[in-house]
């Protein structure tokens, strides 16, 4: 590794398992202390401290649901009082599409949706940029959206809306922090072998039918997501902001195709 991140520290929200997991590890490996965030599995949790510490760098472990708005705070204040700063913010925590039709989704289930995903991304996001406001700017700001974020499927209203949200959100926020030099960009993975996945994992006949779909013929690995974040995290990407970088092994291009 390069040391890209060197001297900055991260927080990424849902860095207990899969993406944010991955994120997290390739994250330490290139330098940078981090922030685990964990809701329920503070095993996972512990795991990615163990793997970040191993790089030679510090990590510390945070609980908390990110629809709890005093929680959000209390979670960033656990972690300047650690570091005494946050240069990156990753969103990723997060929740699935419930699979219901909208004629019988319920509106607990439409909530949790919005308020983990969306409101989860707003306080943290509110918070981390007040915090970058007040150390005279810079910072980053990169959310796990979703392919859906554009492209709808039956069943999905609930996340499909709550991710189109965040594409919204990041465009507004990336005009807001432009003027103090802070970044803000979408990663919009397709199939991803995460635990949003398990079946895919468990099941090799299941996640060769699922990927036939796919041009590339495959599901990504969650550290190819995590490399991906490296970038976005780096001083390379300092002209980048308001973007989302697709990462589906083309599937997105499947649109209209065979119609």
């Amino acid at each position: 590794m390069t040391g890209r991140l060197a001297g900055k520290t991260a927080l990424i929200t849902g860095s207990d398992s899969g993406i944010g997991q991955a994120t997290a590890i390739e994250f330490g490996r290139e330098g940078a202390d981090v922030v685990v965030h964990y809701l329920h599995d503070r095993q996972g949790a512990e795991h990615t401290r163990g793997e970040v510490e191993a790089s030679g760098q510090r990590a510390i472990v945070v609980q908390g649901d990110i629809s709890d708005e005093q929680r959000v705070e209390s979670m960033f204040d656990e972690a300047l009082a650690e570091f005494g700063t946050l240069d990156v913010l990753m969103n990723n925590a997060g929740v699935d599409a419930s699979g219901t039709p909208v004629a019988d989704l319920d509106t607990g289930t439409w909530d949790r949706a919005i308020r983990t995903n969306v409101y989860g991304a707003f306080f943290c996001s509110r918070r981390f940029v007040q915090h970058r406001r007040e150390s005279g700017g810079g910072g980053r700001i990169i959310n796990t959206t979703s392919i859906h974020q554009e492209v709808a499927r039956a069943g999905g209203a609930d996340y499909d809306t709550s991710k189109g949200a965040l594409l919204e959100f990041a465009k507004t926020l990336a005009l807001e922090g432009a003027p103090m030099r802070m970044n803000v960009n979408n990663i919009a993975p397709g199939m991803v072998l995460t635990p949003f996945n398990q079946r895919a994992i468990d099941d090799p006949k299941y996640l060769e039918e699922q990927v036939q779909s796919i041009p590339w013929k495959r599901a990504a690995e969650p550290h190819e997501i995590g490399r991906l974040a490296v970038f976005l995290a780096s001083d390379e990407a300092d002209y980048v902001t308001g973007s989302t970088y697709v990462m589906d092994g083309g599937l997105m291009q499947n649109q209209g195709q065979g119609a």
